[in-house]
């Protein structure tokens, strides 16, 4: 098979870098000041049984967790990035993930490792096993197993060059077979590179059987976790591997398959023996420790360098017999990784020929990845730049365990400078963001479809629900969200229904609103465009009001809608009302933009000390939006005889919106426990006119202490069919109402979140 040259062929060379990752994390939970801890699996997480993102290894302080399949490097990371911080916010707050491959201290007494409280008793027996067979304290290295599969493009394109094999499933087996071989042969090289696990002590060993000195990988060594050597398999083809297996399995050297601990595994089925049907789908690589400088365990570099290396091994071609071939690979690997860190490899003239080869398969490929094999190349002659050797500097400057407690206090730290975000999805909207940290945390599968879009779909089971922008499901016809959307026609719905909604008329030209000047001068009114949200366009005249002012206000608005709504201004409290299957689960006043003088600052200034709040950003990608001094602030201060270079007094409140939104800088606060019922159900009954599900309703209301009796106790000036969620989750003031997990249990209601 000379896969060199089928890799050359003109329509090959589109689908070389096609490829699927999937990447399994090991940690282990310590304190903050990394101890072990002592507590149980994070309850705040679902189910583990069936969880398919943070689950249990073999200890119950060992928090696996397992990105979905993705298809490009950045879909993987920012998985594996958000799992990370969900499992993170999901532990005790005095907890966090020990960052590196070897455990922090563990206990004197190998019983007091607790093993993982599963609920099927195979699986605890299986651990019990391995807790004989190789000791508690190998079970608790952890590391990171990557999941890799060429692109079904680029192997269908292949198997069309050759016709050596008649069967897709069959050339595929024979093409990972020699993968699986040559990754055998060549891992020494990942291990010189990435191997992370250079201090062998008593927390590990069980005996005096060990390394006098730092290596580069405890763990991929025969040190590590391995099988007994009388464990022997051979990779010449797919036949004599699962033949080998079983062979292993029937003569008691192997409890089952899954106990075979090579650093390298076929993967397509429950068993080997399914391979024969299904084919081998993708293999799993075992030898990769932890990087404990990259907040988790692995970066975009080493995956990269991985698949470029994946790649290599399919060019390159065998020097020995199949069995030999992989002899030589097991010993020269167990060479590198009990080498010192710090010294140059034995192998380096190997290394400095592979780097080599790689760049010419990159040149005739037409691949990109100069940079990156410049940069690893590199460490070939600088030891010390290795992820081993760092940590051993790191060891000898101020001891292992010192060094992996501050790592993993930043790394903590990191998850906690930013809770209402999740990290890999920053850029999409927080209400998302959140929704998707909730998916997560609880168990149910969500693939982002499309990041710009706000597009999500959730699984769990045979239950799969498709939500926009975190709150729009197919509990809602489609006719409702377009009725919300345009307010003169919710308005006419809700006054025909009986609902208080404020007089107005809306325009379609600018000229014809500026001839209705003379109706509206003398009377509080309000200028808003016909189908925005989040207070866009909105001007609010409270007193007589001038030409020029009335003239503003429209174009304004007209800049944001082709039609334009005046209307009458309704006194009272504006409150936001979150209404999800005929409750009310949040009710918000929100304060419009404002700042409180001191004195001495000007407006401007007093603007920027408000908008350097943490809480604070743009496009509500933050629980509260800055503070803008645009030509509707500098409208609103004119009113108030200010402008954005005063300086007001001490402690005077100064107001630069007169909407309340907080997506134009107003601040949020929770009353949802101090509304009285009876506006509740208005709001309820509102929404249902409305034939929504879920909906943002705003009433105003004079007096939230006096129910409801009269018309005149409140009035409705806006139904919203994508309502923000996260300023009820992350209020600036008052208690926090988790919306997006109310959202979660209105679409899976089986589920008991």
């Amino acid at each position: 098979m000379n896969t060199k040259k089928m890799m050359a062929q003109e329509k090959v060379k589109p689908f070389l870098l096609q490829a699927r990752y999937g990447i399994e994390k090991e940690s282990q939970r310590v304190t903050l000041n990394g101890d072990l801890v002592q507590t149980d699996h994070p309850t705040l997480v679902g189910n583990r049984n069936f969880h398919p993102y943070i689950q249990t290894d073999f200890s119950e302080t060992q928090l696996e967790l397992i990105t979905p399949v993705a298809e490009s490097v950045n879909e993987v990371l920012a998985y594996l990035e958000a799992i990370h911080d969900v499992a993170q916010r999901s532990m005790p707050k005095d907890e966090m993930m020990w960052p590196l491959s070897m455990p922090p201290i563990l206990p004197e007494k190998e019983e007091a490792i607790q093993i993982a409280k599963l609920e099927r008793h195979a699986d605890v027996l299986y651990r019990r096993y391995l807790a004989r067979e190789y000791g508690k304290r190998k079970q608790m290295v952890s590391g990171i197993h990557f999941n890799f599969e060429y692109g079904l493009d680029l192997v269908r394109q292949l198997f069309l060059t050759q016709t050596e094999e008649a069967s897709m499933e069959d050339f595929k087996t024979r093409l990972y077979m020699k993968i699986a071989r040559n990754f055998l042969r060549y891992r020494w090289l990942l291990t010189y590179l990435f191997g992370a696990s250079p201090l062998s002590e008593d927390r590990y060993f069980d005996s005096e059987d060990r390394p006098k000195e730092p290596v580069r990988s405890i763990r991929t060594s025969h040190y590590g976790y391995v099988n007994k050597p009388d464990v022997q398999v051979s990779y010449e083809t797919l036949t004599r591997y699962s033949e080998d297996l079983a062979e292993n399995v029937a003569q008691g050297r192997l409890s089952e398959e899954k106990e075979f601990y090579a650093p390298i595994r076929m993967r397509g089925g429950k068993k080997v023996a399914d391979l024969f049907h299904t084919g081998i789908r993708y293999v799993e690589l075992r030898n990769i420790d932890l990087n404990p400088f990259d907040r988790v365990g692995i970066d975009a570099d080493e995956i990269e360098f991985i698949h470029l290396f994946m790649l290599y091994l399919l060019w390159t071609d065998e020097k020995l017999p199949a069995d030999e071939w992989v002899a030589e690979g097991n010993r020269i690997s167990d060479e590198v990784s009990l080498e010192h860190p710090a010294k140059p490899t034995a192998h380096l003239a190997e290394g400095q020929r592979i780097f080599t080869e790689m760049q010419l398969m990159a040149d005739e490929l037409e691949l990109d990845g100069a940079d990156l094999l410049k940069k690893y190349q590199v460490w070939l002659d600088r030891p010390e730049e290795t992820l081993a050797a760092r940590v051993l500097a790191l060891d000898e400057a101020e001891g292992q365990d010192v060094a992996a407690t501050k790592l993993g206090r930043k790394f903590y730290d990191q998850a906690w400078a930013r809770p209402y975000q999740l990290a890999g999805f920053q850029e999409m909207e927080l209400s998302t963001q959140n929704l998707l940290f909730d998916a997560i945390q609880k168990g149910i599968e969500a693939e982002v479809l499309d990041r710009q879009d706000q597009f999500v779909k959730l699984q769990h089971g045979d239950h799969q629900e498709l939500v926009k922008n975190g709150n729009m499901t197919s509990k809602d016809t489609y006719i409702a969200p377009l009725l919300m959307a345009n307010k003169t026609v919710t308005k006419l719905v809700l006054a025909r229904a009986g609902f208080r909604v404020p007089d107005g008329e809306t325009f379609s030209s600018i000229e014809a609103a500026k001839k209705a000047y003379p109706r509206f001068a003398q009377k509080a009114f309000v200028i808003k465009p016909k189908s925005t949200n989040y207070g866009l366009g909105i001007t609010i005249f409270k007193g007589e009001t001038s030409m020029t002012d009335f003239n503003a206000g429209l174009a304004i608005a007209f800049a944001e809608d082709d039609e334009v709504i005046i209307e009458e201004f309704l006194p009272g409290t504006e409150y936001r009302f979150f209404v999800i299957d005929h409750q009310v689960k949040a009710v918000l006043l929100r304060t419009p933009a404002n700042v409180i003088g001191d004195g001495e600052r000007t407006i401007e200034e007093l603007v920027a000390e408000k908008n350097a709040d943490p809480l604070r950003g743009l496009n509500h990608r933050s629980p509260l939006e800055k503070i803008q001094l645009g030509d509707l602030e500098q409208l609103m201060l004119k009113e108030q005889g200010l402008r954005i270079d005063s300086v007001p007094e001490k402690d005077q409140q100064v107001f630069l919106r007169e909407n309340s939104n907080v997506s134009t800088g107003g601040d949020s606060i929770d009353v949802t426990d101090d509304i009285h019922e009876s506006y509740k159900q208005l709001a309820i009954d509102a929404v249902e006119v409305l034939g929504a599900s879920i909906s943002g309703i705003d009433l105003i209301i004079p007096d939230k202490d006096k129910p409801y009796e009269v018309h005149e106790d409140y009035g409705i000036i806006e139904a919203n069919f994508n309502p923000m969620m996260h300023m009820h989750i992350y209020p600036y003031i008052g208690k926090s109402r988790r919306l997006t997990l109310d959202v979660l249990r209105f679409l899976y209601p089986e589920m008991n979140i």
